[in-house]
């Protein structure tokens, strides 16, 4: 059995992502698990405190499922900001003395829309950037940066995605006409010196747009180049 252990985002619940789980859990050979994370622990993570309390939630939940799958290495694959929170998971001496070095457990960082390149960086992102500057656990941990391309006056775009995008991209760095999900741009959805999946027409989360990168027709796309 292939482990795979999800975390998403601030704006998204853990419901949301169930097509992808249950999608992946059909392919065969693959044990899913998400972890819980509610819009309370992602605005708790503006302490240290914060960050241990939701990394220690993900340790647990990546050592119970290479338990059960034989000790399998795991795939991680985070959404938004838990991509970012990943990327700090994996660190080999980690957040304020608590090393959890989740690269000995996993071999895998799939980051679907995650904002990592940022010139007004949030504390959380300005952290891992100065303790795990782009692919840092290369080789033994393959790094892929899944960013999606929102055509804002498509149908497909949101009120709220039209509304918001052009300050969300100037906030992160970008041109407000440059290409992202709505929220994300291109350009910090990558993270430098990873595997680079862009997806048309598709948005950061529902709040912005259909299909995302949870939908059925979207996960479909990037899982088989993630595995290419």
């Amino acid at each position: 059995m292939q482990p795979v252990v999800i975390l998403g985002g601030f704006l998204i619940t853990d419901e949301a992502y169930g097509p992808m789980a249950e999608w992946l859990k059909a392919r065969g050979g693959i044990d899913v698990s998400v972890v819980h994370a509610s819009r309370w622990d992602w605005l708790l993570t503006s302490s240290a405190s914060g960050w241990q309390r939701l990394l220690r939630r993900v340790d647990k939940t990546v050592r119970q499922a290479r338990s059960r799958c034989a000790g399998a290495p795991v795939t991680l694959i985070g959404h938004s900001s838990g991509g970012v929170m990943l990327r700090l998971y994996l660190a080999e001496s980690g957040l304020e003395g608590a090393s959890l070095n989740g690269r000995q457990l996993c071999n895998r960082l799939i980051c679907l829309g995650s904002p990592h390149q940022a010139k007004r960086a949030t504390r959380l992102r300005a952290l891992v950037d100065r303790l795990l500057p782009g692919c840092a656990c290369a080789p033994q941990v393959g790094y892929i940066s899944v960013a999606g391309r929102l055509d804002l006056a498509s149908a497909q775009a949101s009120g709220f995605a039209r509304r918001s995008a052009a300050n969300s991209y100037k906030q992160i760095g970008a041109k407000p006409e440059d290409p992202g999900d709505g929220l994300v741009p291109v350009s910090s959805a990558w993270l430098k010196g990873s595997k680079l999946i862009e997806l048309e027409a598709t948005a950061h989360g529902g709040l912005f747009g259909q299909p995302w990168y949870g939908s059925i027709e979207r996960v479909s796309q990037w899982w088989p180049q993630a595995n290419s």
